[in-house]
């Protein structure tokens, strides 16, 4: 595949849902620091990260025309998030590399079952947490961390890179840079809190701006914020507004500060979800690659392709 995402011409993309809420609270299964790309160290945990993504490519192989984003597993495989569980950056650079080619080996057994194209995309998570604004603190400081994942996820194979979770634009605008420098198409997902902003308080649209004026990535989303977080910050008619081409929402509607207190999943109510994601049609013209965030499932994602083919009313 050539660095023309399919997504950017139209059409319907699916994707998976919450992967760490999923493994540690569904199946049980210890992520230390939240980090799935841990599993890729033995065979038993190889198979287990393949078989999370075997229903979702089924409910996208039922959609007909529907493409995949299938993302690799490595939201937290980054420096300093590889430092706090010993990992060093030889071993680090190799595991990115490897879900890559992971996730470029699953699109070649799939892709016979899909009418749609399959998009392997190289996930990279916040140098933080996910959920506060805190580092690092300049564009250049991010472009500088975020550019030796983008280089070893590069190397795997994967068609373009996607920045999630982002809490601040001087953040996204360096992992921005950082995938123009290893010559890859990005998507940057920014999170907002209860009042629609960014951790970091910026608003959706001045942040968009910020990374648009300097180093445009080829799409926006949202992640890891129910849609009744962001709903009322979407005013028609802003430009920007037309920039934001996919959204994986949380299931749960608590907040961020509420999340990190639970002992337990949230499932929320997928129906209400799904019907939540079918109401951003209007206020979203141009969103078409819909997944989810933490709690969701492919209970989830099945509720979400249902209504937005209005299968489900």
């Amino acid at each position: 595949m050539t660095h023309a995402l399919p997504q950017l011409t139209g059409g319907i993309f699916l994707s998976d849902g919450g992967l760490e809420t999923s493994l540690v609270f569904l199946d049980n299964i210890a992520l230390p620091h939240f980090a799935a790309f841990t599993l890729l160290q033995d065979e038993l945990g190889q198979e287990r990260l393949k078989s999370y993504y075997v229903p979702y490519l089924e409910l996208c192989g039922e959609m007909p025309g529907a493409g995949f984003i299938l993302e690799t597993p490595t939201w937290r495989a980054s420096s300093d998030w590889a430092a706090l569980l010993g990992i060093d950056a030889t071993r680090l650079k190799a595991l990115n590399t490897q879900a890559a080619q992971m996730m470029c080996a699953m699109r070649a057994r799939w892709a016979p079952r899909l009418s749609g194209p399959i998009v392997v995309s190289g996930v990279i998570g916040p140098r933080g947490d996910g959920y506060v604004a805190d580092a690092p603190t300049s564009v250049d400081e991010a472009a500088d961390y975020h550019l030796l994942q983008a280089q070893a996820l590069a190397a795997g194979g994967v068609d373009m890179l996607a920045g999630v979770t982002m809490t601040t634009a001087a953040e996204a605008l360096g992992i921005s840079i950082a995938a123009r420098r290893v010559g890859l198409p990005v998507a940057i997902s920014f999170t907002v809190e209860t009042d629609g902003r960014l951790p970091s308080g910026e608003s959706l649209g001045d942040a968009i701006g910020k990374v648009d004026a300097y180093a445009p990535p080829a799409y926006f989303a949202i992640n890891c914020a129910h849609p009744r977080h962001f709903e009322h910050a979407l005013p028609v008619g802003e430009p920007w507004i037309a920039r934001i081409q996919g959204v994986r929402a949380n299931a749960s509607t608590k907040s961020h500060a509420e999340l990190d207190d639970s002992t337990e999943l949230d499932i929320g109510d997928p129906e209400d979800l799904a019907q939540r994601y079918r109401g951003l049609q209007g206020a979203l013209p141009r969103l078409n690659v819909l997944g989810g965030c933490c709690g969701t499932d492919w209970r989830h994602l099945r509720a979400i392709r249902d209504a937005w083919t209005s299968q489900a009313f």
